[in-house]
């Protein structure tokens, strides 16, 4: 069952979120503090995190960053995230944030639960991806093309 963290210190989003997932399929974790989603991450390891633009004393951009920085220096392992907008021009912002989507409050429930069923199974295809890449069943592209078949039939036009 996925697990499902989302983040903001407005009620009515966590409630808006959570009843989108209601239901056989999710976990849901709520955080009313952007600080916290680090410590929560790293402790309950969502399988998606939501954190609204606008989360007071931390908001959706810096926790993002945060996430990113921690990723990259090895203390967290990769998690999707989705953040939510409070108007059409913040698209931008996120587009700068580098989260996987974003959406514009209020969000259709429907639209919200399309959007993460669609993060988590693209994430589930990265880890299968990155599984294979690691046991030598991809080329460096990543494109499916396995190792194997690349060594045993080079490239039309190579010398190999």
């Amino acid at each position: 069952m996925p697990t499902v963290l989302v983040a903001s210190d407005a009620p009515w989003v966590r409630d808006h979120v959570r009843a989108a997932l209601v239901g056989p399929g999710f976990q849901v974790i709520e955080a009313e503090r952007g600080q916290d989603v680090r410590r929560l991450v790293d402790e309950r390891e969502p399988d998606l995190v939501i954190v609204d633009m606008q989360i007071a004393n931390m908001g959706g951009m810096a926790v993002t960053l945060d996430l990113h920085l921690e990723e990259s220096a090895g203390r967290l392992d990769h998690v999707p995230v989705l953040l939510l907008l409070d108007r059409e021009a913040d698209r931008f912002l996120a587009l700068s944030s580098k989260v996987e989507a974003q959406l514009v409050k209020p969000v259709d429930p429907g639209t919200l639960r399309r959007t993460v069923k669609r993060l988590l199974q693209a994430e589930q295809e990265r880890h299968r991806r990155e599984e294979a890449y690691e046991a030598g069943e991809f080329d460096d592209a990543g494109d499916g093309a396995s190792v194997e078949a690349a060594v045993a039939s080079p490239p039309a036009g190579s010398l190999g």
